[in-house]
């Protein structure tokens, strides 16, 4: 069964950190690039990060910006997404997913994705 696994959300503080994970099973990640969305009550998913197949190229959203950082491991199948300095208005359900590659640029437009799985919640206290 094809499929990626998020993992890795929680409760913490404003200021704090969280390193998400996002696990593949049943293909072999390093054939795609893979990019993070998320999603707040009540707010459309968006694109957050992603990270090109041979993880050479990166894109970021404005709001996360260098304060988030986006890696692959391709030898255990899997990307993380790195957050710091979390603010209130992270929190939301964040998702990984396959996303199409442009040349060396990867994409992150929720609409490009065909599948999503369960999501990890990360919940940031002011």
């Amino acid at each position: 069964q094809v499929q990626l696994v998020e993992s890795g959300g929680g409760l913490v503080q404003a200021g704090g950190s969280l390193r998400l994970s996002c696990a593949a099973s049943g293909f072999t990640l390093p054939l795609y690039a893979i990019g993070w969305f998320r999603q707040a009550p009540g707010k459309e998913r968006e694109g957050v990060s992603c990270i090109s197949r041979g993880g050479t190229s990166t894109n970021y959203a404005e709001s996360v910006n260098g304060r988030f950082t986006i890696s692959r491991d391709n030898a255990k199948n899997t990307v993380y997404l790195q957050m710091n300095s979390l603010k209130p208005e992270d929190t939301a359900v964040y998702y990984c997913a396959v996303t199409p590659q442009s040349q060396a640029m990867c994409m992150m437009t929720p609409s490009s994705v065909t599948s999503w799985g369960q999501g990890t919640q990360a919940t940031v206290s002011s």
